[in-house]
């Protein structure tokens, strides 16, 4: 807008262009350019629609093209009119979409100009419609965001955000040792978790709505026994820019995993390695979410020094058929014993794949085969039942 203020000012041999909207009775000066006139216009100033060349233009009281303001009767009504004086002024409509008037695109200056002609005129009416095109996209923009900020706000204040439990199981006592926690959002229609995740990033609530996901889940971590942790998924940005230390702040950390997730990219490391180096010290753990699906995981990897390695449900998935994602695995388990990380085998969903990954020396295990996601009465109830049968 400023870019296109400077040129029209500059190529009519003005002092002073703006764009106005018009609003509620009032003249609001959204984008000025008065270059060194001294004039004092503002862009938050507004004044009343009726003292205004404005609305005159828009009702067509005044013609759009005026060389001289003072000779014409209308525009001398406004007392700005010999004040200024207002010489040369151009002036046309800002429509929407929809044909609804906007605003104005001005331009003026305190000394007339016999030289402005109607092809003036016309370079007016073309930038005019390159404003509203533009002011059409942030107001679509701006109303997405409201209805996003809306949905969002409806969820939380509905409690719709929901945590569920995926067990992890120790294959070799078919123990379970710990829980994944996954949001879900209970509202109708359904949408998945990732595109509330997105949705929020998109307004710049990504890291509030994460941070009440983790607080929510990690309410479970009292209701299970020390011997079983908990896993909690957690952005780069939040990790960096939320009060990750102050959400975990008080918790036994030696049961607490914090999952960084795949989907975003870290430029500096040592960011994360500030926040969690204090906490690693007092038991947490780091994972590596979605490890082999793609080339941000192996980035995580080489640069946390994770304590846990999730192998991603690509690889899982068909393993027993597949020597590609075999040796895959097979690759990460020894990059695992070689750097002193465990890994967890996720989306294992068949017992071709769960023998495979047996195997292979993987001994935590996740998937539907294994238990699915559950709320925290029957996660709590399937550790009744396994402490009972102990």
């Amino acid at each position: 807008m400023s870019r296109i203020l400077s040129a029209v000012r500059k190529h009519m041999g003005m002092e002073v262009a703006f764009i106005s909207q018009i609003t509620d009775g009032q003249r609001f000066f959204r984008h000025v350019d008065a270059g060194d006139s001294g004039l004092g216009i503002l862009p938050g100033g507004s004044d009343p629609i009726e003292d205004s060349y404005c609305i005159r233009v828009i009702d067509g009281r005044l013609p759009e093209l005026m060389t001289n303001a003072c000779v014409n009767l209308e525009a001398l009504t406004l007392p700005v009119t010999r004040a200024l004086p207002v010489g040369a002024h151009l002036s046309v409509p800002i429509r929407l979409a929809d044909g609804e008037v906007y605003g104005t695109f001005c331009c003026f200056s305190r000394s007339p100009d016999e030289t402005l002609t109607e092809r003036d005129l016309s370079v007016m009416r073309v930038f005019a419609e390159m404003v509203g095109d533009q002011i059409q996209q942030d107001l679509d923009d701006l109303n997405v965001r409201h209805l996003v900020d809306n949905r969002i706000d409806g969820a939380l204040k509905s409690d719709a955000l929901q945590m569920v439990y995926q067990p992890i199981v120790d294959v070799t006592t078919n123990c379970v040792v710990g829980f994944e926690s996954l949001a879900r959002f209970m509202t109708e229609p359904y949408r998945t978790p990732d595109t509330w995740f997105v949705d929020a990033a998109s307004v710049g609530r990504a890291v509030e709505l994460e941070t009440i996901a983790i607080r929510k889940a990690l309410i479970a971590l009292a209701l299970f026994p020390p011997s079983v942790y908990l896993t909690v998924n957690a952005s780069p940005d939040v990790i960096i820019n939320g009060d990750l230390a102050g959400t975990l702040r008080g918790l036994p950390l030696d049961r607490v995993v914090v999952e960084v997730t795949e989907h975003q990219v870290i430029e500096k490391y040592e960011d994360i390695a500030e926040v969690m180096a204090p906490m690693q010290k007092q038991g947490l753990r780091i994972a590596i979410d979605d490890a082999g699906a793609g080339y941000a995981s192996f980035r995580h990897v080489v640069n946390l020094h994770p304590e846990i390695v999730k192998l991603d449900i690509s690889i899982t998935r068909g393993i027993d058929c597949d020597r590609s994602r075999r040796a895959l695995a097979a690759a990460l388990c020894g990059f695992a014993a070689e750097t002193g990380c465990s890994i967890v085998a996720e989306g294992v969903e068949t017992e071709g794949e769960l023998a495979v990954i047996k195997a292979l020396g993987i001994t935590k295990v996740q998937g539907y085969h294994l238990g699915r996601p559950m709320n925290l009465a029957a996660s709590r109830q399937l550790i009744d039942v396994q402490n009972a049968s102990d």
